[in-house]
């Protein structure tokens, strides 16, 4: 399978055949799969000692002629300590329990239920890691992704450029991809929305597309920060396939080579 390398003024420069990933079956499960296994949620909870943090154990026993004991006073069990006594007499409060001052929560979140602890085996994320550079070499998968692109014919799949367009600053990097793209510049650039309905008052105001990701070597390195850029050996799922096979990208000469290099005899 060979594919187009352009130039940044978008003209044909040559033709480079593509590492046999980009013609893998796409396998949407392993895929899914994978993202899943990956997804990160901040874990949460109160202190494990909070509540607990006082001077006595708060635990009173209930037996006759036992120093310290409450039995006979009229008091429930609800584990105490002791603010102040004079001679045997003690002045008891309840501690620890939810129900009393400054004592613990009664069902905190535990950090142990909100930790990712799934597991996917490696030649799965292989896979589907080939799958989904397979998926942004797919008009089908492309079309389907965008929306805005179920009308469109779109050709010329992957985007290969020369290494130069690292080297441009903002200005000429759009007005590259510009050239390159065509049609699907609007796809290309990142926007920041106000979100509708009441997610703006509850710390979600704006939402964000992704973009596009530019795919670059590794000595590589994109001068605009307005995009998102990752190098061919540090390239995962959720770069390529974040919400859902078939995102657009743009691949430099060097990093397809890197990654003919990568899954070499795999």
């Amino acid at each position: 399978m060979k594919a187009k390398i352009l130039t940044i003024e978008g003209k044909e420069k040559g033709t480079l055949e593509l590492p046999s990933c980009f013609s893998e079956k796409i396998r949407e499960d392993l895929i899914s799969k994978v993202i899943e296994s990956k997804k990160t949620q901040q874990p949460f909870s109160p202190s494990p000692i909070g509540g607990k943090q006082h001077s006595a154990s708060g635990k009173i026993v209930h037996r006759r002629h036992v120093w310290k004991s409450g039995y006979g006073r009229g008091m429930s069990r609800v584990p105490r300590k002791i603010l102040s006594r004079r001679g045997s007499q003690f002045n008891w409060v309840g501690a620890e329990v939810p129900q009393a001052r400054g004592g613990r929560r009664a069902h905190p979140p535990k950090i142990i239920s909100r930790i990712n602890t799934l597991k996917i085996n490696k030649k799965e994320f292989e896979l589907a890691l080939k799958s989904a550079l397979s998926a942004t070499a797919d008009e089908k998968m492309v079309s389907k992704k965008y929306l805005r692109l179920a009308d469109k014919k779109i050709s010329n799949l992957p985007f290969i450029v020369e290494g130069k367009i690292t080297e441009l600053k903002t200005k000429d990097f759009y007005s590259s991809i510009k050239k390159i793209l065509g049609e699907l510049y609007e796809i290309a650039l990142k926007k920041k929305t106000i979100r509708t309905g009441k997610g703006k008052a509850r710390g979600r105001k704006y939402k964000t597309n992704a973009g596009i990701l530019l795919v670059v070597g590794k000595n590589e390195k994109l001068k605009t920060k307005t995009t998102d850029f990752v190098s061919s050996d540090n390239l995962t799922v959720n770069d390529l396939a974040g919400g859902g096979a078939g995102r657009l990208a743009i691949y430099t000469e060097n990093s397809i080579k890197e990654l003919a290099e990568r899954f070499k005899g795999k």
